[in-house]
Order: C-alpha cells, then structure tokens, then sequence
C-alpha cells in the first residue's frame, strides 16, 4: 500500500466518474495509455482489479475492492486538496503568528499592527499575549514587543525611542516642563521596578533624585486612576500616557521633564535563526513603519 500515490487516486476517481479510461484521459488531459498505466500501477499495489473491464462501448466497473480503494482514496484526495489551499494561503500571508506584547504596546502601537495585517490578509490568524515580565520567554512566540534587549539567542529590532513624561494632577506643578530635581521625595504612583521601570529609578537616583513611592501598580490606568485621586504623580513613558487620553482629562496635566531622561527603548524580538513565515515577516515590516509614525509624531 505504501506504493499508492495520489495520482493513482486521481485517475481511479476520474474512470469510475467517467465511466472510461477515454473520457478519463480528456477530462485530465491525459491519453489513455497514461490513465491506464496510473490504474495498472494502482492494482499492482492494492493487490487486485479494481475495475472490470467488459470492452466495447460497454462502461467499465469498478470492483469491490475499488470501491473499498475509491471511498478513502477521495478522503485522501480531499485531504490533499485542503493541505495545498492551506499551504497556499500560508504562503500568502493567511496563516498564524503568535506575538507576545506589553499594555502599553498593546494600546499604542500594536492596534495599528492588527488592523493592517488582517486587511491585507484577513484571513489570518493572530494570537496576542501580554505580559508584563523582565523574563520574557519568546520560544514559542513568532515576535515579541519588549521595552529593552534580551540576553541569549535573541534578535532584536529596535522601533522607537520612548521618552518619559511626568503626569500628575492639574495645579501640583506650574504649567510648562518640571526639572527632575523637583521630584525628589515627591510622592510618586509607579509601575512595578522591573523591565525600564527599574533603569528609570536608577537613571533618577543617579541625579540625586528620590520620589517617595506610595503605590505600584501594573497597570497603566490603575496608575492614572491613582493620580486623579491625589495619592501622587507619575513618571510614564509617552506610550503609555498616549493611549490613554489624558488631554481630554481636566484634571491632569502632562509635563516635559528637564533635563529629559534617558528614553525606554522598545524593540521586536524573535529567536536567532527563527524563519519567519510570510505572516510573520509582514507583520515585522509593519510594525516597523506603524513605530515610525509614532515616533515621528513625538
């Protein structure tokens, strides 16, 4: 049976619709001699006859055994079918990437990277999952949106350069830019110190600088939440106070910090040596134009 190949299949289906080898032959561009041998070769390895063959303008049978060889050989062929549409879906970007992000990537930047990918292919399949870590883990992820580079078998495709703002409620601080030296002992809501939250607090205590944390929290509007409450201002990358239209709020104000800290890096990564799928690529190349409109806007 392992000498049964799909064009034998084809020809066995083809003769028993058609009723003859000639009609058979016309309707897969075949000549006769050739769907006879394919019906030759398909009886030498199923070991007997699978049609009867009464010669003349009589139509040909198919035996027992053919029918037995004809019912899973349409599975078979059915199967085939469906795996090269698959294939070439998935080489035109139809298929599945799975991408790893973080809130404010999810909010800011990777809204723009679905909507263009599933209008080009919609189709396809996206699978998002966020964390918020210092231990990404990208092996079973396609791409992965992190705010820094990774140690080990990791490419990494730097997108932007995310600055740091200061938000806090209307009135705490004059109008205009705030000198980071006014923040020392402040009392500040802040993310957890892991990823670029830690390199922020370490760039501030580097100049001396050390507000008073009293609430860390993971997530972004928890944060904003706790400012509009007056329980302290916070230090938020330009993402994440982006996405979450602040300038409509009356009671926050935003402000440029003087002199500016060392901005969070936000980069794609993917394993070394990892080819990408169509999808996948595509979505690289997107994500890269999408950062840079929104750097271009900062």
């Amino acid at each position: 049976m392992l000498d049964v190949e799909l064009r034998h299949l084809i020809a066995l289906a083809a003769v028993a619709d058609e009723g003859s080898f000639g009609r058979a032959a016309a309707l897969l561009g075949y000549t006769q001699s050739t769907v006879s041998q394919q019906i030759a070769a398909l009886e030498k390895a199923v070991g007997g006859a699978v049609f009867d063959r009464p010669g003349g303008p009589k139509p040909v049978r198919i035996t027992p055994l053919g029918a037995v060889v004809l019912t899973h050989g349409r599975d078979l062929l059915a199967r085939a079918d469906a795996m090269a549409t698959a294939v070439d879906r998935f080489k035109a970007g139809d298929g599945r990437v799975d991408i790893g992000t973080f809130q404010s990537v999810s909010n800011a930047l990777l809204p723009s990277v679905v909507r263009w990918l599933r209008d080009e292919h919609p189709g396809c399949d996206i699978r998002l999952f966020e964390e918020e870590t210092d231990r990404p883990q990208i092996q079973d992820l396609d791409l992965m949106f992190f705010d820094g580079r990774v140690d080990g078998d990791v490419e990494h495709r730097k997108l932007l350069d995310d600055p740091y703002l200061l938000v806090a409620r209307t009135g705490t601080f004059p109008e205009g830019p705030v000198r980071t030296a006014q923040l020392d002992g402040v009392p500040m809501v802040a993310h957890p110190a892991i990823c670029d939250q830690a390199r922020m607090e370490q760039a501030l205590a580097r100049r001396g600088v050390r507000p008073h944390v009293v609430c860390r929290t993971a997530g972004n509007e928890t944060v904003l939440s706790m400012v509009r409450a007056g329980l302290g201002s916070a230090i938020l990358p330009r993402l994440a106070v982006s996405g979450a239209d602040i300038d409509s709020d009356e009671s926050l104000r935003v402000h440029e910090l003087e002199p500016a800290l060392p901005p969070r890096e936000i980069f794609l990564l993917w394993q070394t040596g990892r080819t990408h799928s169509p999808l996948a690529a595509r979505a690289i190349e997107i994500a890269v134009e999408a950062a840079g409109r929104i750097g271009g806007r900062s």
